[in-house]
């Protein structure tokens, strides 16, 4: 029986080419942000032709899923979408225009707060949302079919405890 020959990915080169001229250098946190950034990349562009079977580009999901998750009745001001989106009010604009286009979303004015919009889900971009949810979960269970149930967990304890170091802090979500 043959022994398996360890596999390698690009950052391993990186980190030899380094050794090679830099051998004095520690590479190993080259080696952890590398693999985190590489992945981060296929993991976005995995998402991105994922969601592209459905015409939908990621953006869209993500305004989309914000405002399905914030639960019924699928409203949020455009502050409140803009943060929990991560996006300027600028990029939210376009990005709402373009939704109002497709009929998936609509834009009104608070009536108890006449200088606040309002965005909502229309039934279409509720019932596009539901189904691009499951088929979104689909595709990354599929992105991370290479880990057991324990190494999804641990590398969620540890990315947790690097985005909370980097200050990624949020209130609770059990409180909301």
């Amino acid at each position: 029986m043959t022994e398996q020959q360890p596999q390698h990915d690009g950052v391993d080169l990186i980190t030899a080419q380094w050794r090679a001229v830099r051998p004095d250098l520690d590479t190993s946190p080259m080696a952890l942000i590398g693999r985190l950034s590489r992945a981060s990349r296929l993991l976005e562009r995995g998402i991105k032709e994922n969601l592209a079977v459905h015409g939908v580009e990621p953006w869209e999901f993500d305004v989309l899923a914000t405002l399905l998750r914030s639960g019924t009745p699928h409203v949020l001001s455009a502050g409140e979408l803009s943060s929990a989106a991560m996006v300027s009010s600028a990029a939210l604009t376009n990005r709402i225009d373009h939704l109002v286009e497709k009929g998936l979303v609509e834009r009104a004015v608070d009536p108890a707060h006449r200088r606040r919009v309002l965005i909502s889900l229309t039934d279409t971009g509720r019932e596009l949302t539901n189904r691009l949810a499951e088929h979104h979960l689909i595709g990354e269970e599929r992105q991370l079919a290479g880990l057991t149930t324990a190494e999804r967990d641990q590398l969620t304890v540890l990315l947790r405890r690097v985005l909370l170091t980097l200050g990624d802090h949020v209130e609770d979500p059990a409180q909301t």
